[in-house]
């Protein structure tokens, strides 16, 4: 078990993966992807039970899918940085032929890729969908999803939050990436979410909270809702993040949500994260 000071080592390099791969290609979404980093590293390399011996149906195994798919970078480098593929692929990011795509392909056979994502607001559905066979096949490993604040401005979302604890779908951990921002402005601005913990039990669920950037309270509350599984409703994790998170420019503004640094601006980013595993 990785302890949580190297947790900490491993998303620093992670958000190091991150902002090299978009500046790169000069294309992607780095600042959902800087938010988000210590909640997945967290989650592969300490909570999750999978195996990186890749199978598509994923037996025997917890699933992660991720719905708020344009973070692709993030992803790809917890993948690579937990042996699912080298990390010199990296380096390939949005490149012509590459299997890491700006969102999440399985054409190309990419390992931990179950679904092509980023298409938003279809990412619980598809979770629902693998926690259901789960239950049917009696595999007692979890399905676990995040998605995006403003993702839960599509209607399919709320449709599948209807459906979860109606069939009580409670193998099922839903985190929600609640920074507040998206691509052209605050939740606030664009389509208020309003009440969303009164939102989530109202249709059934159980909702939990937490900081995604103190590691501590990351590990607690994954035990806490793994300990809430198998009693009839699904979990909703309400998971407060800052845009852009580690790179003090970035920071909540909703300017990079998809917005890649320039060669001066990639400097000030990889000054502000210590090299801690070694760049791609």
């Amino acid at each position: 078990m990785i302890e949580t000071i190297d947790l900490k080592r491993h998303a620093t390099q992670v958000r190091r993966d991150i902002v090299r791969q978009v500046h790169a290609c000069q294309s992607g979404h780095p600042g959902g992807s800087l938010g988000c980093a210590d909640f997945l590293v967290a989650l592969y390399f300490k909570v999750m039970n999978h195996k990186v011996a890749f199978n598509m149906k994923g037996d025997g195994e917890d699933l992660f899918f991720l719905s708020n798919g344009h973070i692709s970078p993030l992803w790809y480098s917890v993948l690579a940085r937990s042996g699912y593929f080298p990390v010199s692929e990296l380096s390939t990011f949005r490149q012509l032929n590459s299997r890491l795509q700006g969102h999440p392909a399985t054409h190309e056979g990419l390992p931990g890729i179950r679904v092509a994502s980023g298409s938003l607001g279809q990412g619980m559905s598809v979770a629902i969908g693998a926690a259901l066979a789960k239950k049917m096949d009696g595999d007692k490993h979890l399905v676990y999803v995040l998605t995006g604040d403003g993702e839960l401005q599509e209607g399919q979302v709320w449709e599948a939050a209807m459906f979860a604890p109606h069939n009580k779908v409670d193998n099922l951990i839903v985190t929600v990436d609640w920074n507040g921002q998206q691509i052209d402005g605050s939740n606030e601005e664009v389509l208020s979410l309003g009440d969303l913990e009164g939102k989530w039990k109202s249709f059934g669920w159980d909702v939990l909270h937490m900081n995604g950037h103190d590691f501590d309270e990351i590990l607690q509350t994954l035990e806490l809702a793994k300990s809430k599984t198998g009693q009839g409703k699904p979990i909703c994790i309400l998971m407060k993040t800052e845009m852009g998170q580690g790179v003090d420019y970035m920071m909540g503004s909703h300017a990079w949500h998809g917005k890649p640094p320039n060669d001066e601006q990639l400097e000030v980013a990889l000054a502000q994260l210590e090299e801690t595993l070694g760049d791609f």
